[in-house]
């Protein structure tokens, strides 16, 4: 009795092999070849970003000048003065270098144009850098190389950056308030500024 079970077994498993065989057979080698179309796995480095970013305000350190670099560690975006003699808007007025108008420039949001003297906002640009590397599927530059990118574009031909953006009106992607508020930031910190520079200079004079 127990000898014919086990027979029965045998043959049973046997049926079952010659029909599973074939589809794992297919399975493996699909799965083998989906292997090699997706070639080694690059693990991602959680610090790569950081690091990333880090290199990114070194350079920006070492491209503007020293009042923009402390404007950018210490208020997180740069001011441009526009060169132009009419600039966007058709903004009357001379501002500081003879500018009647400037710009924000933000990571990762559009160039805000604005009235030096009044604190106007005049129009938004948009334009992008992408990361051409793009490293983990992303074409986001670090926040710090956005910001050069734009500074490095609005320095070098701002009419050619301005004339290729799309412009909007303000609100459009930035909020207004918040950019009043940063405008009002930057007053502040440059009396402060102007307050340290007076007190060395006397200190020296002493």
């Amino acid at each position: 009795m127990i000898l014919a079970l086990s027979a029965c077994v045998v043959v049973v498993v046997a049926l079952l092999w010659e029909v599973i065989a074939p589809q794992f057979t297919l399975w493996r080698s699909r799965r083998r070849a989906g292997r090699r179309r997706i070639g080694p796995v690059v693990e991602y480095d959680p610090g790569r970003e950081r690091r990333a970013e880090q290199r990114a305000r070194n350079l920006v350190r070492s491209c503007v000048n020293d009042e923009e670099w402390a404007m950018y560690r210490d208020l997180g975006f740069l001011r441009v003065w526009g060169r132009c003699a009419r600039g966007p808007g058709d903004g009357e007025g001379e501002g500081r270098r003879g500018a009647p108008y400037a710009y924000l420039i933000y990571p990762h949001k559009p160039i805000i144009a604005f009235v030096p003297q009044t604190g106007q906002l005049l129009s938004e640009y948009c334009v992008e850098f992408p990361d051409l590397d793009r490293p983990y599927g992303s074409a986001r530059l670090p926040d710090s190389d956005d910001v050069l990118a734009k500074w490095m574009a609005l320095t070098g031909d701002e009419r050619r950056l301005i004339a290729s953006a799309n412009m909007h009106l303000p609100g459009r992607q930035v909020d207004p308030v918040a950019v009043r508020r940063d405008l009002w930031r930057l007053g502040r910190w440059e009396q402060a500024r102007i307050q340290r520079e007076q007190t060395d200079a006397g200190s020296v004079s002493a």
